[in-house]
């Protein structure tokens, strides 16, 4: 075996504020060189031509199992902080005994700026800004360049170098930082990462990663199998204590229905206990393969209520234009107003929704939730007749019957921008509120009595009580979203609720489901992780149907659960828990 050894870990010991006891473990066999197992190639290569984290350079190595053929792509172990655990030995021992697949083994140092001249500045080291932050920066940076970079390389005998792209076949671990580096890259990429091994794992408030425990209770489960290790003597410090965001982690995943495993121990925050249960860690996380590792059912009753089993996003079709916003008829059709030809249409036949300039109802064709575009064009920038009612609008919805109206939020960088209307049965608008941050979405309440408005520049969705009037009143900041680390706000758009009074929301998270009284207690990751969605709706024969739409693309899932259909009277939903 060539090996050329990364650098000690000397992150960990930054963190050495104390002398801690002496650590003892038992070795593990398969950490120990054995004669006639058949050993493997490290490799050693630089790298710094990202264009993800600009003017970084790093080294990164490149275990070969000997057992490795070009003609089949191998398993994949990436690893932080570059060579930990006694990796190469580990995967000899374990590939030869066949307790893991045949494996590549990538074990990449976090990147840095160099200075011009060391002697008089220092590097930019940026371990924190790669490791610690949530989002989906480093991963795309491993799937986008560090791998294709690997499979450029050829071992020292002309093997070309051949990487699975299954996610079931691709592990990836780390400790400290590196940890929660290697949970975040699966947890934003589960279609390309499986398995996860966690060492003295920083889940705690450096970045935010202490936001994964609450985070993991909510989203639909993934499918990811993880391998936790902590000491009690871990560390405690400003950003929280690690041993307890552990355990947190634990208790989380265990909830959520994840495949999890773990070893608690005594020792500090170093790689000690880590090194001598990783052989254990590995066994695991590849035990039963090449089963696929799957999402299960967990304890979210939330969730649980409202997700049918085996059902996922369904792409409807791609290329509809420009959807804006979608909308549905009383019989569960869909409709969509495509803002390249500012016309509305079926989403099914593409049949063009016919205009009139009434608000007389046509229940067998007009949709609820866009009816306004279809009626009244030049409401959003269309090219109707140009009235002085012209406005440039985000949304509408139809507002309740005895009010004979709709609601509409202005758009952003418009003279209409923050402003919210009443347009009464003559057309004319009202400013029923003004000064949101972009208000998109709109929704009314199962019993229709109050209204449901996002604010797009911000997290959170207002709340008003509808006098009877259609002014009106009673303004509070009531639902509370999740928003993501790389962003200033969660972007919510289209909103709906269902029969039972759960409120859904568009947003860049995914689908955020709340309760009543503004609680987001459901997560429904979305299809699309390169975009934002642009608008939500229920629809189909029995409003079971979740719709979302991207720029050109819609997606829906069937659940449990039942839609309201604005245009169908009020529903008085169960009262909620408190």
């Amino acid at each position: 075996m060539k090996l050329f050894l990364s650098a000690p870990l000397l992150f960990l010991a930054s963190f050495a504020f104390a002398q801690q006891p002496p650590e003892n473990y038992p070795v593990d066999s398969a950490s120990v060189i054995h004669p006639g197992v058949p050993k493997g190639e490290v490799l050693h290569f630089t790298f710094e031509n990202s264009r993800i984290f600009p003017g970084t350079w790093r080294e990164y190595w490149v275990y070969v199992p000997q057992q490795y053929n070009p003609a089949k792509p191998a398993c994949v172990f990436v690893d932080q902080d570059g060579i930990q655990f006694k990796a190469p030995v580990v995967f000899d021992n374990l590939i030869n005994s066949k307790e893991m697949p045949v494996t590549i083994g990538i074990f990449i140092t976090p990147g840095r700026v160099r200075a011009k001249n060391d002697t008089v500045a220092l590097d930019r080291y940026n371990r924190s800004l790669e490791y610690d932050g949530l989002g989906d920066a480093y991963v795309r940076f491993i799937l986008e360049e560090i791998l294709p970079d690997v499979e450029k390389q050829k071992t020292s005998d002309g093997r070309r170098i051949t990487l699975s792209k299954n996610a079931n076949d691709r592990s990836i671990g780390g400790s400290s930082s590196g940890a929660v580096c290697a949970f975040t890259a699966a947890w934003e990429r589960p279609g390309a990462f499986s398995r996860v091994f966690s060492s003295i794992g920083t889940y705690v408030n450096l970045r935010g990663g202490n936001d994964y425990p609450s985070l993991i209770r909510k989203y639909e489960p993934k499918p990811i199998r993880i391998f936790l290790q902590d000491g009690s003597n871990d560390l405690n410090i400003y950003a929280g204590g690690w041993f307890l965001a552990n355990q947190e982690m634990e208790s989380a995943l265990t909830f959520a229905g994840y495949a999890v495993e773990h070893i608690w121990g005594e020792g500090a925050h170093n790689g000690n206990h880590a090194t001598a249960i990783f052989p254990q860690a590995m066994r695991w996380l590849w035990k039963d393969y090449p089963a696929p590792v799957i999402a299960s059912r967990g304890k979210n009753p939330f969730l649980n209520d409202i997700l049918l089993p085996g059902e996922s996003w369904e792409l409807v079709g791609d290329g509809y234009g420009l959807v804006a916003n979608l909308g549905n008829d009383i019989h569960g059709a869909i409709y969509y107003h495509d803002l390249k030809t500012n016309k509305v249409y079926n989403i099914d036949s593409a049949k063009k929704l016919t205009a009139t300039t009434t608000f007389g109802r046509k229940k067998d064709t007009m949709a609820s939730g866009i009816k306004m575009k279809a009626l009244i064009l030049d409401v959003f920038n269309t090219m109707g007749d140009k009235t002085t009612h012209h406005i440039a609008g985000n949304d509408l919805i139809e507002a309740p019957k005895y009010i004979a109206g709709y609601y509409a939020t202005g758009a952003d960088n418009t003279p209409d921008a923050g402003k919210l209307f009443l347009f009464d049965k003559n057309r004319k608008p009202k400013i029923v509120d003004k000064g949101l941050k972009n208000p998109y979405g709109l929704a009314l309440t199962p019993d229709q009595t109050q209204l449901y408005v996002t604010e797009s520049n911000s997290h959170w969705v207002w709340i008003y009580s509808i006098k009877p009037d259609g002014s009106l009143t009673n303004k509070q900041r009531y639902g509370w979203l999740h928003q993501p680390d790389t962003a200033e706000n969660a972007h919510p758009t289209g909103i709906k609720c269902d029969r039972d009074g759960r409120v859904y929301v568009a947003t860049n998270l995914g689908v955020q489901v709340l309760d009543q009284i503004g609680r987001v207690e459901a997560i429904l990751p979305l299809p699309v992780t390169s975009d934002e969605p642009t608008s939500l709706c229920f629809g189909g024969k029995d409003f079971n149907m979740l719709y979302v739409s991207y720029k050109t693309k819609v997606f829906r899932r069937k659940l449990k659960v039942k839609g309201i259909d604005d245009s169908a009277g009020p529903i008085k939903p169960p009262k909620p828990s408190l």
